[in-house]
């Protein structure tokens, strides 16, 4: 057979012999299972998803397919796939017979179908190139798939060809004409990533050429290198795809305009829907009866954290109108109701990241989860499926019948592996920040607190900026390792962060120094008196990203406030900052505008100023991956530091990014910072 079962689900996992509790480690962290990716059936009563495993030895996940089936809820878990390689992506065959899927079994990544009615997966693509994204038509005849290729070849052989003749070439130089040479972690080729459609037979495999539809915009789709499937939909009736594309020629590198397109689906000249607005317009999808397209909207050009709201539009007239205006909230991701009259939408609520319906028709808009945040959903016509994480749990699946009741938990994935761990408790608290406005934060307990009992703080401050440190678990900066390790945690939304209201979030705009540190200042002190068991004396202050520039920042402008800090890929020096960084949209909004024209504002919080004042333990930590935020910015931090004759410590990862994502080097990272924090605060 190829289904295999796994015990899973509570009701089936082996009793266990009582452990002694112990706390969270950073080993438990890099070891857990997972989930992502939960699709429905076309019928409703099955949720395909995907699950990443950590291969220690290999230093990297691997990601296979499970299934559950909703009609028997005391069921295990169904293994789909099996392979050395990695199956990710899972989406139905129309007829909920199959599944069709991304790996790269053969050396390349192409689409697979499994069917489930017995057999092994079979290529249904065979593409000199690899694919990167997918989606099913919704009459099981074609695909619609991306490709990385060079626009001004003919067919995809040349772009394999040429990226062969490159390789094989013993000089290396790379030439660039214009900014966006370089993108997160990796140097530009020259290739762009383009939406293909390929017909499929009956049986689900591929019975044509690919076929391009935004191969004549000089824009990614998906836009790198986050993007999904998510930027383009086929119609209901499959003849039309909707997709949002980037196309603004040299001003790439500080445009935030994205503009929804409509193309045939067997090709055709791509029409522009929205370029009335110069401002970002994404994740278009088609309501059930295909007469209208929602999209997310912005209205700021140039603003990539402005609040994304909803329009709607209506295809045969072009009119378009904005559902839910005044709900003062920035929708993530949208799709609709299966009767047509609602949209599910995803928003950071109040340090949640919650599920909301949205009436088209209204504007009312209802919420659907309560504490956590959904990350990943799909809908039907008979619920949700999503999955939730919170600070004391990594995500499970979750089902929600209808839009209304209590959501129940369908997968128990790494209880087994949990089973002697006692996460620190947590709680959300709130005081008058800057202005007097309520800021809110959390604090977690050391896992093994003990009344009448003090603990020295992991005060950590998130990135973003406009980014929010809600109730969610993370792999990169987890409360719960600190709080396993004997700390009490602190975090702070500081004015900038969203879920508060579009003012909040903008409020940080030219004032990165301002009313964030104002927050953070009176947040530490309003946990440390609300919380006795959180010991002043004893805390270090830990950031990356955003948050690594205001460890910067709190060195030269609130050198007595901690023992020790911790750097992660923070900004040091605005003027290096904005010239080497890649998206320069963010330097130039965040203040003011480019830096020739605004130096008064980019040198106001400026954490190289104040470098006189430093002397304060640093560990500074960068990764030469890191495009976003430079190298050469943690390396300015730690040569401060040294000249200085401040303590000091650099931990370089050659080949991470702005994040660290190999589990060798996850390890490596939080020993490096817990060793440092025992010295500083035990």
């Amino acid at each position: 057979m190829f289904l295999r079962r796994s015990l899973l689900c509570l009701s089936l996992v082996a009793p266990l012999a009582a452990a002694a509790p112990r706390g969270f480690t950073p080993d438990d962290l890099v070891r857990l299972e997972r989930i992502d990716t939960p699709v429905l059936s076309p019928d409703e009563t099955r949720v395909v998803y995907s699950v990443r495993e950590t291969d220690l030895d290999k230093n990297r996940g691997h990601t296979e397919l499970w299934l559950l089936d909703l009609r028997n809820p005391d069921a295990p878990a169904q293994r789909l796939t099996r392979s050395s390689a990695n199956s990710t992506n899972p989406r139905w065959s129309p007829r909920g017979d199959a599944v069709y899927f991304l790996s790269n079994r053969t050396g390349t990544t192409q689409v697979w179908r499994l069917p489930l009615t017995g057999g092994e997966p079979s290529a249904v693509t065979d593409f000199p190139v690899d694919v990167g994204t997918f989606r099913v038509a919704p009459g099981g005849d074609r695909l619609a798939v991306t490709l990385a290729v060079f626009l001004d070849c003919a067919d995809l052989a040349c772009t394999k060809q040429r990226l062969a003749a490159r390789a094989a070439n013993p000089a290396n130089g790379r030439r660039y004409d214009e900014l966006l040479e370089r993108h997160w972690d990796t140097w530009s080729d020259g290739r762009r990533s383009v939406l293909y459609s390929v017909p499929i037979s009956a049986d689900g495999h591929s019975a044509g050429n690919p076929v391009s539809i935004s191969g004549t915009l000089a824009g990614d789709v998906p836009d790198p290198p986050f993007g999904d499937e998510a930027s383009y939909r086929f119609s209901p009736d499959g003849k039309t795809l909707a997709f949002s594309v980037k196309a603004v020629g040299r001003s790439e590198a500080w445009s935030t305009n994205f503009d929804v397109y409509e193309a045939p689906a067997t090709g055709g000249t791509p029409r522009n829907l929205t370029a009335d607005n110069p401002a970002w317009d994404a994740e278009p999808a088609y309501s059930p009866d295909g007469r209208s397209l929602a999209y997310r909207a912005m209205s700021r050009p140039g603003y990539e954290a402005d609040r994304f709201h909803i329009v709607v539009l209506d295809r045969a007239s072009g009119a378009k109108r904005v559902v839910a205006g005044d709900w003062d909230r920035s929708v993530e991701s949208l799709a609709w109701t299966g009767d047509g009259r609602a949209l599910y939408v995803t928003a950071h609520d109040v340090g949640q990241l919650a599920l909301f319906r949205v009436d088209v028709a209204s504007g009312r808009v209802t919420k659907l989860t309560g504490a956590g945040a959904v990350h990943a959903w799909d809908a039907g016509r008979s619920g949700i499926v999503f999955a939730l994480n919170t600070l004391s749990s990594p995500a499970q699946l979750f089902w929600l019948a209808g839009d209304k009741g209590t959501p129940r938990q369908i997968t128990h994935v790494n209880q087994a592996r949990l089973a002697d761990v006692k996460f620190g408790d947590y709680e959300q608290f709130s005081f008058p920040g800057h202005g007097g406005e309520t800021v809110y934060g959390y604090v977690v307990k050391p896992w093994n607190a003990a009344p009448g009992a003090s603990y020295p703080i992991a005060f950590i401050i998130h990135g973003g900026p406009e980014t929010s440190f809600s109730n969610d678990w993370s792999y990169r900066w987890n409360p719960q390792v600190y709080s396993g390790a004997g700390y009490g945690v602190v975090f702070i939304d500081f004015h900038g962060s969203p879920g508060y209201g579009q003012a909040f979030t903008d409020s940080i705009n030219r004032d990165w120094g301002g009313a964030p540190f104002e927050d953070l200042q009176k947040g530490l002190a309003a946990a440390v008196a609300k919380y006795p068991w959180l010991d002043r004396s004893r805390a270090c202050a830990l950031g990356a990203s955003y948050g690594g520039y205001m460890i910067n920042w709190i060195a030269g402008n609130w050198p007595d406030g901690f023992r020790c800090l911790v750097d992660h890929d923070g900004v040091f020096d605005m003027r290096s900052m904005y010239y080497s960084t890649e998206e320069l949209w963010f330097p130039e909004w965040e203040n003011g505008g480019p830096y020739y024209d605004a130096v008064e504002q980019h040198e106001r919080f400026n954490p190289a100023r104040f470098v006189d004042r430093w002397r304060t333990p640093m560990l500074v930590i960068h990764g030469e991956l890191d495009y976003r935020v430079p190298l050469s910015q943690g390396l300015a931090s730690f040569t401060a530091l040294q000249r200085r004759g401040i303590e000091s410590r650099l931990l370089v990862f050659p080949d991470e990014n702005h994040w660290v994502l190999k589990p060798a080097d996850s390890l490596q990272w939080h020993q490096t910072v817990l060793d440092w924090l025992a010295q500083h605060l035990k």
